[in-house]
């Protein structure tokens, strides 16, 4: 049995009050009062609510990225699981992106975290310790874009499927990314 880190517990005790309430009025006294922790504990793994909101963020974004190079599975092959998660959290991420100052927040999450692990594929495949430039620039320009893209179709009153999401997504790769996330 896997035991829940404080951090966990504060994060599933914020998620709880986010049900219930907008994002703007849940404040870190609601937290730690509903998981009977104390304002020193919260702040001793987050500076604020909306670095607790960060860190559920790239927890999940991590937990799905997480699973390249492992039973097979190539960058790709988490497009749809991650479209599916943002669809499963949208009334959660929709909260926090018209409540808080949530959308910027979210957007540099997806972009560096999606920056990060294109990176990372580019660099075992060409087996160095650095993107060459003119990579890291697409790269950067298909996250930025891809990021608001997503953010768009969170908002969006009648979204596309999650599969329609993902196809959308995979074309927009640019050719010179292809070779590093699709072989």
């Amino acid at each position: 049995m896997k035991r829940k880190t404080t951090k966990e517990i504060l994060a599933e005790s914020y998620l709880e009050l986010a049900e219930r309430k907008t994002i703007n009025r849940i404040s870190v006294v609601d937290i730690v009062e509903n998981c009977s922790m104390t304002k020193p504990t919260f702040y001793r793994y987050f500076k604020d609510k909306y670095d607790l909101i960060s860190w559920l963020f790239v927890q999940a974004t991590k937990e799905n990225l997480d699973r390249i190079g492992t039973d097979g599975c190539v960058w790709i092959d988490t497009l749809l699981d991650g479209i599916r998660s943002y669809e499963q959290n949208r009334k959660y991420v929709v909260n926090a992106l018209k409540h808080t100052s949530g959308r910027e927040s979210f957007l540099n999450i997806i972009n560096e975290t999606e920056i990060e692990y294109i990176e990372l594929e580019i660099k075992k495949k060409l087996g160095k310790d650095t993107v060459p430039e003119n990579l890291a620039a697409i790269v950067r320009i298909y996250c930025y874009g891809s990021g608001q893209y997503i953010c768009d179709w969170l908002m969006h009153s009648k979204p596309v499927s999650c599969e329609k999401v993902a196809q959308a997504l995979k074309a927009a790769i640019p050719e010179e990314l292809r070779p590093f996330l699709f072989e």
